[in-house]
């Protein structure tokens, strides 16, 4: 019996990667899985169904159910023919995870219109997409166990300074994801955000940031496999505890985000006087903010 029998997923960019990784973990717990990957170079140009084909070689090659697709999530249309055709083809939709990417880094002084808006349009707008079709079949269809589960990054989370577009597009998905943990979960549904830390093609294309992560083909630690244990978690009616929160998986270790709360407040009955606002500011935030850094590296 695996952890996910009887279950279907909608992975988005599982050709390659950790959205492979998942895609293949899924189907060894028993899920069938719509493998969908447009199959395009990282940059986002091009269409291949290899990818996408290869990994559904590979998971019905051990006895598991899955099929291939090449929709481009950032097509609205295209979207909504992505969660038809998992139900189609296997009668349901209990989990969408959203792994689709690409990147066009650039210093935000240097970054051209294009970059932004291709990273934009197939990260956030693309995990727009496909909730907004997943949410509706899922609320026409109560009573499942039903998981959203998009993929997030450090660099938005800690602030990659050389992918502004990367980085937007990141913690806009997490607020997406707040949102649909607020509004879907009469409906069943958990939505929660993974933060992988993986070696990918992806990383591997980031100057000199591979070589400090050690980020290797070699580290067993820093594989995709090693991001997939907590997804399938997720993706388990056992999850339904949990919604709305940002996990870190990778390099060994599983972690929790604490979700934004106020951490220093200061009041007024009235309208505050502007130097008034500034000195209160300063008194009461300041400390907090220059507090040593247990991190830092001692000179």
């Amino acid at each position: 019996m695996g952890k996910l029998d009887g279950r279907v997923a909608i992975v988005t960019g599982a050709g390659r990667g950790i959205g492979a990784a998942v895609a293949e973990g899924f189907a060894a717990e028993g899920a069938a899985v719509v493998v969908n990957d447009l199959g395009a170079a990282l940059a986002g140009e091009g269409q291949d169904l290899g990818p996408a084909q290869q990994v559904v070689a590979r998971i019905t090659g051990k006895g598991g159910r899955a099929c291939a697709d090449t929709s481009d999530v950032s097509n609205f249309e295209q979207s909504r023919e992505l969660i038809a055709r998992a139900v189609k083809d296997f009668g349901r939709l209990d989990v969408l995870v959203n792994a689709a990417g690409i990147i066009r880094d650039g210093m935000i002084f240097k970054m051209e219109e294009a970059q932004w808006d291709a990273v934009i349009a197939v990260h956030l707008k693309g995990a727009f997409n496909t909730t907004r079709f997943a949410a509706a079949w899922w609320r026409e269809n109560r009573g499942g166990q039903y998981r959203l589960i998009n993929f997030v990054s450090g660099s938005g989370l800690y602030g990659s300074p050389t992918q502004p577009n990367y980085a937007a597009a990141k913690m806009g998905i997490v607020g997406l994801t707040f949102s649909c943990a607020n509004a879907l979960g009469g409906y069943g549904v958990t939505a929660n955000c993974v933060a992988p830390v993986a070696y990918t093609r992806m990383t591997a294309s980031l100057e000199g940031q591979a070589t400090v992560m050690n980020y290797s083909a070699d580290n067993p630690r820093i594989s995709a496999a090693n991001v997939v244990p907590p997804v399938i978690y997720l993706a388990m009616e056992a999850s339904a505890w949990l919604t709305g929160r940002v996990i870190e998986s990778g390099n060994g270790s599983i972690a929790l985000f604490s979700n934004p709360v106020i951490t220093r407040q200061v009041t007024k009955n009235g309208i505050w006087e502007l130097d008034e606002a500034i000195t209160e500011m300063e008194q009461s935030f300041r400390p907090a903010i220059e507090q040593p850094n247990p991190f830092a590296r001692k000179k």
